[in-house]
């Protein structure tokens, strides 16, 4: 039995670092890969983590989807010598993260930390009018602020945050939005 086997600690995420520009080539290729061996099972999900950045180019902003940690993607999977090789062999790869040939699964704490969902989609009932609620994406996340329209029909809402001293109106969709912790 090999090493990699013996490491085996069950479904697990684990970094893979690729070479520059090559982070999505790499998910799209082992996406195809695991649907034609039919790994699904053992490898079960590939993230390549990103931020919106807005970016002002000229007095006019927009807002860039931005890479957190180039060259890297992250997969979860159960590290078994098939598995090691499936990545490990991907155009693009050129390794896993950790000491020489041995890759070393992130914890549940760096895992969290580095890989977000999409904003939970929520209901229309979930909102009031009067509500505080904390901005979890877009260019104001970590905003919070008052609920002061909800359109049922387009899922849109608006927000006075407070920033540099005056209160402004944001215009969300709900997505966007989560009630905030008392």
């Amino acid at each position: 039995m090999s090493d990699i086997n013996e490491m085996n600690e069950g479904l697990k995420w684990y970094v893979a670092h690729t070479y520059s520009g090559y982070e999505n080539k790499v998910k799209t290729n082992l996406e195809k890969i695991i649907e034609n061996r039919g790994l699904g099972n053992v490898i079960t999900d590939i993230r390549i983590p990103t931020e919106v950045v807005v970016e002002s180019d000229g007095g006019h902003e927009k807002e860039v989807e931005s890479k957190i940690f180039p060259s890297y993607v992250l997969v979860k999977m159960v590290m078994t010598d098939e598995t090691w090789h499936v990545v490990r062999n991907i155009r693009g790869v050129t390794g896993f993260v950790g000491p020489g040939s041995k890759p070393v699964p992130l914890t549940e704490e760096e895992a969290a930390a580095i890989i977000r969902d999409e904003p939970e989609k929520v209901t229309a009932s979930a909102f009031e009018v009067g509500d505080t609620v904390d901005i979890v994406d877009g260019v104001f996340r970590g905003y919070s602020g008052k609920l002061t329209k909800l359109d049922e029909a387009t899922g849109e809402v608006t927000v006075v945050i407070s920033t540099v001293g005056r209160d402004m109106n944001v215009n969300l969709d709900k997505k966007y939005i989560k009630k905030a912790q008392d």
